[in-house]
């Protein structure tokens, strides 16, 4: 009899969560941001937001929680309950650097969160002042090398896409004598080297079209296999001479570990058609987004990128803690 009371209450569970997935959403969706707003991983999420509103008849609502690398607004979402009403833009900082540059941080990027998909990689451009004098990539690395020039390189702070993806590049040319200078944002960063104080910095495309096409500052080289259609005039590393520099701040969709499979697969099969839709693709692929392929677009997919991610970042960043 117990036997047997249990398997109707297993059934009757199986059931309503059935339901509860055929019903989903009832209510407002949150959509934590763990950056601030007007930032590229913002927008992405709020352009993606806005498909699943209109598509899935409820509001699923940006929310920015900025902090510690984008890791304050991660760890919220491992607090959260696993009902797919709160769901995260997670980022390569917070799901594959993020390990290396903190210690003490409090969730494992690879085990507790549920990956739905890859949303878009926004690819790194490699840029200087205006007046750098080097017309090329082969230019800058020449310069770059020559420890007789000690360059100065700006980013947006510890454990950002510019802080990461520069130490990447420094750590492939060999050069530790560079001068390093954090700012409180890419907004002052840039500033600064349009206005000639800093040399040179690494940072996603979506900031940096503008003053590209303005001849506001200089751009060397796009780190993807293809140039992008938003700057056709800028080489990719590969063909400036520096192949091995491939790097993209990517953003992906993740919700809280436990979440319902049937949810999961609902938010997947939606955030894949947002992807296929003209005019969503349009305004992804107008901040210069790279999107994934079919196979890129699957849950499965989206882990394996992380647990690769954090690999890759680990040997990297170790020895620059966040501070």
């Amino acid at each position: 009899m117990k036997r047997m009371i249990a398997s109707i209450a297993a059934a009757l569970a199986l059931s309503i969560a059935s339901a509860d997935a055929q019903s989903y959403p009832t209510r407002p969706v949150t959509v934590i941001v763990p950056f601030a707003a007007g930032g590229p991983t913002d927008i992405v999420a709020r352009i993606v937001s806005d498909y699943l509103s209109k598509t899935l008849g409820q509001q699923f609502i940006v929310e920015n929680v900025a902090g510690a690398g984008g890791t304050t607004g991660t760890t919220r979402l491992t607090q959260a309950t696993p009902d797919g009403y709160t769901l995260m833009m997670g980022h390569m900082g917070t799901h594959g650097a993020a390990p290396a540059l903190y210690p003490n941080l409090k969730y494992d990027p690879t085990k507790d969160f549920e990956p739905i998909g890859l949303v878009a990689g926004t690819p790194i451009i490699i840029v200087a002042r205006k007046d750098f004098p080097a017309a090329n990539l082969q230019e800058f690395i020449a310069r770059a090398k020559n420890t007789g020039e000690k360059l100065s390189q700006a980013h947006a702070g510890v454990g950002s896409v510019s802080f990461t993806t520069c130490t990447l590049l420094t750590a492939q040319l060999g050069v530790k004598h560079h001068r390093v200078v954090a700012y409180r944002g890419t907004g002052p960063a840039l500033n600064d080297m349009v206005g000639g104080q800093v040399d040179y910095m690494c940072d996603q495309i979506v900031n940096l079209v503008e003053q590209i096409k303005g001849n506001a500052i200089k751009a060397y080289a796009i780190a993807t296999e293809k140039r992008s259609p938003a700057l056709p005039d800028v080489p990719t590393t590969k063909e400036a001479g520096l192949p091995d520099y491939q790097v993209s701040a990517w953003n992906a969709l993740f919700a809280p570990k436990g979440t319902p499979k049937d949810i999961l697969a609902k938010l997947n099969e939606t955030y894949v058609k947002a992807l296929d839709d003209e005019a969503t693709r349009k305004r992804l692929l107008d901040l210069g987004s790279v999107l994934p392929d079919k196979a890129g677009r699957t849950p499965e997919a989206l882990a394996t990128l992380v647990k690769s991610e954090v690999a890759r970042w680990a040997p990297i960043l170790k020895t620059t803690p966040a501070q």
